[in-house]
């Protein structure tokens, strides 16, 4: 069961890689593409979630956490778009990938539960190699303004969803989950657009085969994969594990937007893997004992 886990985190992971280099192709607005991205999504799997009868809700307390998951997801892509507008995707990324950390410590302050050591070791590890990807260079040179307000927000926003959904799967099935928050994410985001000002139509056909892709691929297929993996795995464990779409990202770009890998990257990819890595051979090494 865990096996089957693992490698639906792995695949769901290469899926959502695809997503930068998607939004780095600028055909549509960062807040544009999330919204399809969610509705290309829910327009798939809610009618197929109501007609099989799956969507069972029990009581208003799992409806509310439902709708928690969606706004919380939702506010992370927004936030996490709008950070990339008003500052770089290099420094949006680092910050928004530092959930991590705070998955531990809202575990730990929060939820009672000490993560082991050898996440917190993987932890240290992936971030270092986070800094060696980006460049300590890029690290230094981070803006400290509203933009890197908005990095680290969206982090904490990724990182809540991961525990609010790990907490709310325990009670339903993937497909439950997936098809009721989605719709709350998709109006959350419809929303989000309105106030920005952004337009839903008018892109080209090459625009809306990415939102297609975006929607199918990194939103419903990623997210089926990822939540059932987060149902049967630590939360701190999946947080850990979805750091590696970074060098998963940056390979793909080299395919589909021409982007160069250089040596840093090559070697912050290592150890980003390797602490991730870390965390899964502890626990092999106590069974082996």
């Amino acid at each position: 069961m865990m096996n089957k886990a693992r490698i639906a985190l792995f695949l769901g992971v290469l899926c959502i890689s695809i997503f930068p280099v998607m939004v780095r192709m600028n055909l549509t607005s960062g807040l544009s593409s999330a919204f399809y991205r969610m509705a290309i999504a829910t327009a798939i799997v809610l009618p197929f979630a109501f007609f099989s009868g799956k969507i069972k809700i029990k009581d208003k307390k799992q409806l509310i956490g439902l709708l928690i998951c969606g706004i919380l997801f939702a506010s992370d892509i927004a936030v996490w778009n709008v950070s990339i507008q008003n500052s770089s995707v290099t420094q949006a990324t680092l910050l928004t990938n530092l959930s991590p950390i705070w998955v531990g410590l809202i575990s730990l302050v929060f939820l009672k539960f000490r993560p082991k050591t050898s996440f917190w070791l993987g932890t240290i590890s992936a971030l270092v190699g986070m800094v060696i990807f980006m460049g300590v260079d890029t690290v230094f040179r981070l803006n400290f303004d509203f933009a890197f307000f908005l990095g680290i927000l969206s982090g904490i926003f990724y990182a809540l969803y991961i525990l609010v959904s790990k907490s709310t799967l325990q009670k339903m099935d993937v497909v439950t989950f997936l098809s009721i928050s989605m719709s709350f994410s998709t109006v959350f985001l419809f929303l989000i657009c309105l106030v920005f000002g952004e337009k839903f139509f008018g892109f080209t056909q090459k625009a809306w085969v990415s939102l297609l892709i975006q929607g199918i691929v990194c939103q419903l297929v990623a997210w089926l994969l990822i939540s059932y993996s987060t149902k049967r795995m630590r939360a701190t464990r999946v947080s850990l594990v979805l750091l590696s779409q970074v060098a998963f990202a940056a390979l793909l770009a080299v395919f589909f937007v021409d982007e160069k890998i250089v040596t840093r990257q090559i070697i912050g990819g290592i150890v980003i893997l390797s602490g991730i890595a870390l965390t899964f051979y502890e626990k092999r090494r106590k069974v082996a004992e």
